[in-house]
């Protein structure tokens, strides 16, 4: 399921077609109601007020390795206060509770 504002980029045609073509459902938010899509409007903002306010970009290719090494320190090292004050790539790589029992059980048997 895919989540989003009523913007223009995303009620096209196009953006409609495919969804209906590969089965994928759509949920718009209500209008006036961006805290029904929290994370991403948090996301935009840090993206934003981060990375590209604080950067005139020379080139597209400039653009492209500077938001890519923004992303990257995002997702791997900044510590996140939702994830338990972990990085997403140190959550989604953690150990989860019994996961390590059930792979145990299923080798020895």
């Amino acid at each position: 399921m895919v989540v989003s504002d009523n913007g223009t980029e995303l009620t096209s045609h196009a953006v409609l077609a495919w969804c209906q073509d590969t089965g994928v459902e759509w949920h718009y938010i209500a209008p006036g109601k961006p805290q029904q899509n929290g994370f991403v409007e948090s996301f935009n903002g840090r993206l934003r007020d981060e990375c590209l306010n604080e950067h005139l970009f020379p080139s597209l290719a400039a653009a492209r390795r500077i938001i890519e090494a923004w992303r990257t320190d995002y997702n791997t090292v900044r510590p996140h206060s939702s994830l338990g004050g972990m990085a997403p790539a140190e959550f989604t790589n953690r150990p989860r509770q019994g996961h390590m029992d059930t792979e145990a059980k299923l080798s020895a048997a």
